[in-house]
């Protein structure tokens, strides 16, 4: 496996795979590797011919410096990981190959960043969208993954491919959860053994939700059976919690045409800021 410090090194082992017509699979992380990058690391090796894993931990998308400075760092056990799982390289950039002196552009993403995540982190889905597009210009990729997890992220990212043209497929994966059913995150690291316990009611609130949705329940009822779920645990506070439209992310009115809807929500429990969501097939259902 090569560890890769700078684009034309990258650029370099990349080119033979590229002109022998190989696919290229990209996983872009921040590190702090978990099973959930695992899946997608292991998702790009079981299609595609090449597979690149970048780490870097992005400072513009950070709008909270102590979340920057507190972002764990595992390189090592992250640089074994990927060579156990079968990447071809691993793109390890500094801050200044990523942002050299007098770096001045950035990628302003449209009405996708401006609710939810973009109106509790301003900034941070430029932030995102900025080193996304610069990582995929640098790898050139025939697939890129993401975790479902972060499921705005994802439906900017593609939103961005698309209205940029770029090449690469970019690829959803699901959603990878401990047993206790928290999905798995960086920042979890971060929570006691009570705060874990507390942060239990999203996923919990997401799939009481889904369920009533399923059931047949009115929207309100099935938002409610969530967001009553979490406001019961007072030691949670809640940035959102909303049921939308699953491609444009826009709330639904009461009667609505949509079949495929997500319910989102976000969190804080002890300082540690959790997001996680659920699709909603309503074609699955037992809806009158």
């Amino acid at each position: 496996m090569h560890i890769v410090r700078t684009v034309a090194e990258l650029r370099g082992i990349l080119g033979a795979h590229r002109n022998a017509q190989r696919s290229i699979g990209f996983v872009p992380t921040m590190g702090a590797l978990h099973r959930g990058h695992a899946t997608l690391v292991e998702k790009s090796v079981a299609e595609c011919d090449v597979t690149v894993v970048s780490i870097f931990v992005n400072p513009l998308q950070f709008n909270n410096s102590a979340d920057l400075e507190t972002y764990p760092n595992t390189i090592d056990t992250d640089l074994e990981l990927c060579a156990r799982l079968g990447a071809t390289a691993v793109f390890v950039p500094d801050r200044s190959e990523m942002y050299p002196d007098g770096f001045d552009t950035a990628v302003v993403p449209g009405d996708l960043a401006t609710r939810f995540e973009g109106a509790s982190r301003p900034g941070h889905f430029s932030g995102m969208c900025t080193v996304v597009l610069k990582l995929l210009l640098m790898v050139q990729p025939t697939h890129a993954f993401f975790g479902k997890k972060d499921y705005q992220q994802l439906a900017i990212v593609s939103r961005m491919a698309t209205d940029l043209n770029l090449s690469t497929d970019i690829v959803g994966c699901e959603t990878v959860r401990d047993e206790d059913g928290l999905a798995l995150s960086s920042r979890n690291v971060r929570l006691s053994d009570e705060a874990r316990r507390v942060a239990l009611a999203l996923p919990r609130a997401l799939a009481a939700t889904k369920e009533a949705l399923l059931s047949g329940d009115t929207l309100d009822a099935a938002s409610a059976a969530g967001s009553d779920l979490l406001a019961s645990v007072p030691t949670v506070e809640i940035s959102y919690f909303e049921v939308v439209d699953a491609t444009t992310l826009t709330p639904v009115g009461k009667v609505f045409d949509e079949t495929r809807l997500v319910a989102l929500g976000a969190v804080v429990v002890d300082g540690v800021r959790l997001i996680d969501n659920v699709e909603i097939d309503l074609t699955q259902g037992n809806r009158g």
